[in-house]
């Protein structure tokens, strides 16, 4: 089993920076593709950034393109959003999602919650 924690969440001004990390443990060396989604209450899950080191295949919403940097340290098998400029629409419970395929992330962590202020 993959388990996954999130943290960096918190609350920010708008155009402030926030950073967030996510661990991955366990049977991790068959991921492949790992990316972050967001979600707010009554809305669905939506994706933020993804990244397939293997095959350099990185995808951002378009959204957060230009503000939000996806990265992964595989020697720490840690996956990172950098969010920069950040906006009071970027408010949402951010969750890192782990897998084979990108298009089936089988493994999910809790979600931290990030909150911008205008």
């Amino acid at each position: 089993e993959v388990h996954l924690v999130e943290s960096g969440g918190g609350s920010v001004q708008a155009g402030g920076s926030l950073g967030l990390s996510c661990a991955a443990s366990g049977t991790t060396s068959w991921i492949e593709c790992m990316a972050w989604f967001r979600q707010l209450p009554d809305y669905n899950r939506e994706v933020v950034a993804s990244i397939a080191p293997l095959d350099g295949t990185i995808y951002y919403d378009d959204s957060v393109k230009g503000r939000f940097t996806i990265s992964k340290d595989n020697a720490k098998n840690t996956l990172y959003l950098q969010m920069n400029s950040l906006k009071p629409e970027d408010t949402a419970t951010y969750y890192c999602a782990a897998g084979f395929l990108c298009s089936h992330l089988n493994y999910w962590g809790k979600g931290t919650l990030v909150t911008i202020s205008s």
